[in-house]
């Protein structure tokens, strides 16, 4: 598996480092900047593995490349690292997230289908 080892390196430096912020920091204003930086890069890698599974389990027309399993990976990340900005100022409510997801998901969609448009066989 050619994720594993950088699934691996964002995984720990990620949760690693939210456990270092959380318990060795006060939460001033660069703490708090880097606790949401860290959270991307903890769920990043968090959802690397599994993102690559499911690429490989349900091949697509054209192949997916590294580059689009990094960016889903990515998109959990960003996802989950907004939801808990918005519930630190108290603002998240469901549907909220919902529409969030939703957006997260067509995003995701809409580059697929024009990377898909692009797409020149051999």
């Amino acid at each position: 598996m050619t994720y594993l080892p950088a699934s691996i390196l964002l995984f720990l430096g990620g949760w690693g480092g939210l456990v270092g912020v959380t318990y060795y920091t006060l939460p001033t204003l660069g703490p708090r900047w880097l606790f949401f930086f860290l959270i991307v890069l903890a769920l990043t890698g968090t959802f690397l593995p599994m993102v690559y599974f499911l690429n490989r389990r349900f091949p697509t027309k054209p192949p997916v490349g590294g580059e689009v399993i990094m960016r889903q990976a990515l998109w959990f990340g960003v996802f989950g690292g907004l939801v808990t900005w918005l519930q630190m100022g108290r603002v998240l409510t469901p549907p909220l997230a919902a529409i969030l997801f939703v957006s997260v998901v067509l995003a995701e969609a809409l580059l697929r289908l024009f990377e898909h448009s692009r797409w020149r066989p051999n």
